[in-house]
């Protein structure tokens, strides 16, 4: 890929946390997308990192000169304050350049910052379906998107080639693409990753609510499968707080069918009736079977 020249010249990451750090990485390693990366944020300390570990070729807390010199902006930061930043750098983005972001909620972020565009700036959000427990600039890496899936949303009416731009980079990011719409994309998300995370932070609650005695048991020799189904719950709160706010309306319908479904199989527990409880377990196994085993959120 050495000979492949970059997609944009100058690209800034706002929130160079697990996924900006992961693609300024990429770029850094592949130097295809970009021929400079600008870090943005609003903590020196943050900053002061991602120069150490010299994943940028500029840092700066000013949002607005990156975004003015920037032929793309992706906003790698919490949900809950995506549309007070762009409506804060999109008056001073230049025409031709695209403006992301990599929430995982996207139904009341999409059009508020799409009707907020200036003329010839495109908005591409994207979510990449990639991550772990960790955060901050050390947390990345090159490889996090690798073979997973990151899902466009274009707003209706975006230029053909913006969109285009964008499944190119992310497509050197090692990424699989698809495009769907807001509303689809967050009964997925949901699911596949609101729900769970909702459930993992529950119960590690939960078990901080037992007895003194019997609490300490529990977290001293807590097996695999309580480690493993709590992984997540070491995840930023921040960042799920706002995700859970953002998208309550699909959260909480998912939420009631899993309640329905968790109370079938207590019934079944109940009653003892064996022939439910293996159907439902082997359902289970069959679904587990088929996903992918590495540990990505």
């Amino acid at each position: 890929m050495a000979d492949t020249p970059p997609l944009f010249k100058t690209i800034t990451i706002v929130g160079p946390g697990l996924i900006g750090s992961s693609i300024l990485r990429r770029a850094r390693q592949t130097g295809t997308l970009a021929q400079k990366l600008i870090a943005a944020d609003c903590q020196e300390a943050v900053l002061h990192r991602v120069t150490a570990l010299n994943i940028a070729d500029e840092t700066t807390t000013d949002l607005i000169a990156a975004a003015a010199q920037s032929d793309l902006v992706i906003l790698c930061i919490p949900t809950g304050a995506i549309r007070a930043v762009a409506a804060t750098i999109l008056p001073h983005m230049k025409p031709g350049s695209i403006l992301s972001d990599v929430a995982s909620v996207r139904s009341n972020i999409g059009p508020e910052i799409h009707a907020l565009l200036p003329e010839g700036v495109s908005y591409v959000p994207a979510h990449p379906m990639a991550g772990t427990e960790y955060s901050g600039p050390d947390a990345g890496f090159a490889t996090l998107f690798e073979d997973r899936w990151t899902l466009l949303i274009p707003p209706p009416g975006t230029a053909p080639e913006a969109i285009a731009l964008m499944e190119a980079f992310w497509h050197r990011c090692g990424a699989r693409t698809r495009q769907m719409t807001d509303q689809y994309h967050d009964q997925v998300c949901a699911i596949v990753s609101h729900l769970p995370h909702l459930l993992a932070f529950t119960i590690c609650n939960t078990a901080d609510r037992l007895s003194a005695d019997l609490q300490t048991d529990v977290l001293e020799y807590a097996a695999s499968g309580f480690r493993d189904f709590t992984r997540i719950a070491a995840s930023d709160p921040i960042m799920w707080r706002d995700i859970f706010l953002t998208n309550k309306d699909v959260l909480l319908a998912t939420f009631k069918r899993f309640e329905e479904d968790a109370h079938r199989m207590v019934k079944a527990i109940q009653e003892d009736d064996s022939e439910a409880i293996m159907q439902n377990l082997q359902r289970g196994r069959h679904i587990r079977r088929g996903l992918m085993p590495e540990p990505q959120n």
